[in-house]
């Protein structure tokens, strides 16, 4: 998960996926900075990380 307006850290990450051998995917949040200080955007990227976790991880009773 990048920031739409993290340029250098979007091309490391492109760099980073090219070489893993394993199920990928680079999630771009449309203008994020890197620290995702602009409104909605740390919100957004909470959601797609936890979408990730239920998906990959499951759910866990409580």
């Amino acid at each position: 998960i990048v920031g739409g307006r993290d340029e250098r850290v979007i091309e490391m990450n492109i760099e980073a996926l090219s070489r893993l051998r394993c199920i990928k995917e680079l999630v771009i949040v449309p203008g994020a900075t890197h620290l995702f200080e602009e409104p909605g955007t740390l919100e957004e990227v909470s959601h797609l990380a936890r979408d990730w976790f239920l998906k990959y991880l499951g759910s866990s009773p409580l």
